[in-house]
C-alpha cells in the first residue's frame, strides 16, 4: 500500500466519522456539548489530512479542481458549525442544513472523481 493511498484512507475516514459525530451531535441537540468538542478536533484532522492530500494533487496537474474540492470541504465544515451553533442558540437551521447537503455532494463528487479519489468498481 503506497503512503498516498494511505493517506486517502486516512482523510476518508476522519470524514465519515466527523459526520457521523455531527448527525449524532445535531440529533441530541443542547445536551452534545462534549460531542461538540470532538467533532471540532475532526475538524482539524479532516482539514489536515485534505490539506496533506491538496499539496500532494500538485503532482498530478489538477490544483484547480482539488482547490475547489477543498473549498467545498471548508464550506462542508462551515455549514456544520453553523448548524450546531444556531441550533443550540434556537435559531432557525433549516437554510444551514441545505447549504450542508448541497456542499457535502459536491464535495464528495469532486472527491471521488478525481484521480486520487478511490475506484469503488476496481
Amino acid at each position: 500500500m503506497s503512503f498516498l493511498t494511505s493517506q486517502t484512507h486516512l482523510h476518508i475516514t476522519t470524514w465519515v466519522v466527523g459526520i457521523v459525530i455531527f448527525l449524532i451531535a445535531a440529533l441530541m441537540g443542547k445536551q452534545s456539548k462534549g460531542l461538540h468538542m470532538t467533532l471540532r478536533l475532526f475538524y482539524v484532522l479532516i482539514i489536515i489530512t485534505g490539506g496533506a492530500l491538496f499539496i500532494e494533487a500538485m503532482d498530478y496537474g489538477q490544483g484547480m479542481l482539488y482547490g475547489f474540492k477543498f473549498l467545498g470541504g471548508i464550506l462542508v465544515i462551515g455549514m456544520m458549525e453553523m448548524v450546531l451553533v444556531r441550533q443550540k442558540k434556537n435559531k432557525p437551521t433549516g437554510m444551514f442544513w441545505i447549504l450542508f447537503a448541497v456542499f457535502l455532494l459536491i464535495t464528495l463528487f469532486l472527491g471521488f472523481k478525481l484521480p486520487m479519489g478511490q475506484d469503488f468498481l476496481a
